[in-house]
């Protein structure tokens, strides 16, 4: 008998794995020591599961020969690339925490986060287009440059004391840019005389801390989530079982690995079965990711929806051969249905799944699933993973709301995070005391537990106290042919107390005015509902993730329109 009110549960045939990452790993290795791990476009390499399970006790080795261990914070400020994976599974193996970096932080940025996070190690990579990784760590430390200490601001970063350095196209041969640095042969050759190794692995718990990512920081700075053993690889892994994934299959990866999307649900989860995971390129490229899949022969390819545009908008789709795909994850933001109906049909991706979820969950909540019908794999997210649980409740309150009706999505289970690192205040305000982890999100569940998000809770539009939100117009005014992509938001208004604002950026080679748009979407849309305010955009303000940064959307049309207001007469 099905509740009446938005609650789902979901147990699963498989048992939740018991293991630490690198005792999983280990497993893997052994069953799959001579299939291709690894293949890193960019750097022209590759490595079986064998080569890889020696490269990362090499590293595993030389960090314990540093000096760090269990609980030790050790960061990379890096691109995607293959020693960022062998990094963050011989912190695994040592049981470190992994401190994942935005490789597009500034140096304000990266001090924030060295603070924050109490970083004693980093990895880094000397520079990328514009970023002057080595320059930025001059400037905040100037001691790298001239002192071989293990103290480089003794004052403001008291804890951090080795800073290693690899150039992606020469690992074992980076040169050093200042005595301060450490090099990763150095780091190599250090460990050679570890021996402990195996003690060490086997100290280590499944609910130990294994990893600190920082939240996107769609608004102010980003917040700390720890993450555990035991959080992220089952994550990783039942989120293979649900694509169905195999030692079979070849992952093309052009997410930043910086992200769970990119360590948990493309590194990890290949690792979880024995998967080849390929490295498409250093950050974000069309054209490259293409040949990435045609090359490699991939069956996956993950990205949020903007990716899978870009893509498809690629003037030389055509040419390139995209049979061997199969699935992927879609996620990260709003998915429109039309765009994932081109994803399965014009890429060749027929059983591509929808993702939801959020860091502070490991990441993954909930997927779509091959057998599901059209209408719920284009039109929902799906079902949560199994051994999770999920409700919807008031947005006034905790009360559950009845199905079908809209409210907060909240989770509860194996994957919800630690907390936030050295932060019990915002923690107890992201979970309550019953263990449940408010999303900040806005959805709606059906009786068979199929939720759909309507959107953010911050974002909910109210005009004239008539709640709208913005994903179901986002959705619409995506269906009309010369849309290629859309944004809508709301502003304040002096009479509505909120007005709705679209921006839209067009295909190629087209024009529209806003009257236009506004025809398409009478008689399909409540009047309240038709965007009042309707710009025309090259692109749009978002995350390295791809998630559309909406508030500064907001920002920069309030100040437009502050600008374009007739001035009043003195």
């Amino acid at each position: 008998m099905h509740s009446k009110l938005s609650y789902f549960h979901r147990g699963g045939e498989s048992p939740l794995l018991g293991h630490t990452i690198p005792d999983y790993f280990a497993e893997i290795a052994a069953r799959f020591p001579d299939r291709e791990a690894v293949v890193s476009i960019p750097q022209d390499r590759r490595l079986n599961y064998a080569e890889l399970s020696e490269q990362i006790d090499e590293l595993a080795r030389g960090l314990i020969g540093l000096g760090f261990g269990k609980g030790s914070r050790v960061g990379i400020w890096s691109t995607n690339n293959l020693e960022w994976l062998i990094l963050q599974m011989a912190t695994a193996r040592i049981g470190a925490i992994l401190v994942n970096i935005n490789p597009a932080y500034r140096l304000h940025e990266l001090d924030y986060v060295l603070q924050n996070s109490q970083l004693q190690c980093l990895f880094t990579m000397p520079a990328f287009k514009s970023s002057d990784y080595v320059g930025m760590l001059a400037q905040l430390l100037p001691a790298l440059e001239t002192d071989t200490a293990d103290r480089f601001n003794p004052t403001k970063l008291p804890v951090l004391r080795r800073i290693v350095i690899y150039d992606p196209t020469h690992p074992m041969q980076t040169e050093r840019p200042g005595s301060g640095f450490t090099t990763w042969q150095e780091v190599i050759e250090i460990g050679q005389d570890v021996e402990d190794l195996e003690l060490i692995t086997a100290a280590l718990d499944r609910d130990d801390p294994i990893n600190i990512q920082y939240t996107s920081g769609t608004t102010g700075f980003p917040k700390p989530v720890l993450l555990s053993h035991h959080n992220i690889l089952n994550n990783a892994w039942f989120s293979a079982q649900a694509m169905h994934f195999s030692e079979r299959d070849r992952l093309c990866i052009p997410v930043p690995f910086y992200h769970c999307f990119g360590m948990v649900l493309a590194n990890l989860l290949c690792l979880s079965v024995g998967a080849a995971a390929v490295i498409a390129c250093e950050h974000f490229d069309a054209e490259q990711v293409l040949s990435a899949i045609e090359q490699e022969r991939c069956t996956a390819v993950h990205g949020v929806p903007t990716m899978f545009i870009a893509m498809l908008e690629h003037p030389d789709f055509g040419h390139f051969r995209l049979d061997s795909l199969r699935t992927g994850i879609m996620a990260g933001a709003p998915c429109p249905p039309s765009l994932m109906q081109r994803v399965m049909h014009d890429m060749h991706c027929p059983e591509i799944l929808i993702g939801y979820g959020e860091t502070e969950a490991s990441p993954i909540t909930h997927l779509t699933s091959r057998d599901d019908s059209l209408e719920r794999r284009t039109k929902t997210v799906g079902k949560n993973l199994p051994h999770q649980e999920v409700k919807i409740i008031d947005i006034a309150g905790e009360q559950t709301v009845p199905l079908e009706q809209i409210g907060e999505v909240c989770f509860r289970g194996y994957h919800i995070m630690l907390g936030y690192a050295n932060d019990s205040k915002a923690t107890a305000e992201a979970i309550n005391a019953n263990g449940w982890l408010h999303s900040g999100d806005l959805g709606s569940m059906d009786a068979d537990g199929y939720v759909r998000i309507t959107g953010r809770l911050k974002e909910m539009i109210i005009r004239g106290g008539e709640n709208i939100y913005p994903r179901e117009i986002e959705d619409f005014i995506f269906t009309h042919p010369k849309v290629a992509a859309v944004a809508v938001f709301g502003i304040p208004d002096e009479f509505y107390g909120e007005e709705v604002v679209a921006w839209i950026r067009l295909h190629a080679d087209t024009e529209c005015s806003a009257n236009e748009i506004r025809e398409f979407c009478r008689d399909k849309l409540a009047h309240f509902k038709i965007p009042k305010l309707i710009e025309f955009v090259e692109s749009f303000p978002m995350t390295v993730t791809g998630k559309l940064q909406k508030f500064r959307m907001r920002e920069m049309t309030v100040e437009k329109q502050k600008n374009s207001a007739p001035r009043k007469p003195a």
